[in-house]
């Protein structure tokens, strides 16, 4: 199975919502549509889509930061979102659109590339560290109304 990755183009642009909406189905549709914009007219963003088969297979959203959680260097490459259609999960899709945003993240003068998920979401944990990432820290948020 060959895997096609490419800088996403203005005309992907409801395939790109649509895999933001399966990474966050609880969020509101504005809220996802809010930062496409400036997204893709940032050059400390990129947004890469996978392809198999002429098909839309996933997407890799990639920002550089000035820090994150266990990196020593800034900028940093950071992956911002990350979804593979589950027809193509454990296929290599994954691997691939990652390769894609590190090397970005090199080309930008990046040693260093950082990423997060959710403590409960174990299929992400595993699919980070199969692809070489390791935990540096686990952070609980708080939240209290005034």
């Amino acid at each position: 199975m060959e895997v096609v990755i490419k800088r996403i183009e203005s005309g992907e642009r409801d395939e790109w919502f649509r895999m933001r909406k399966g990474i966050w189905p609880e969020a509101p549709d504005e809220y996802l549509l809010f930062d496409m914009d400036e997204i893709f007219g940032s050059e400390k963003d990129a947004v890469f889509m996978a392809f198999v088969e002429g098909r839309p297979a996933g997407m890799i959203e990639a920002r550089l930061r000035e820090y994150a959680e266990g990196c020593e260097t800034s900028p940093v490459g950071y992956i911002e979102g990350w979804f593979v259609y589950g027809e193509f999960r454990g296929s290599g899709v994954a691997g691939t659109l990652t390769r894609a945003a590190e090397d970005w993240a090199r080309e930008m003068g990046c040693t260093e590339m950082g990423s997060d998920t959710w403590l409960d979401n174990e299929a992400s944990i595993r699919a980070h560290k199969k692809l070489g990432y390791h935990e540096a820290e686990r952070l609980v948020h708080f939240v209290k109304q005034l």
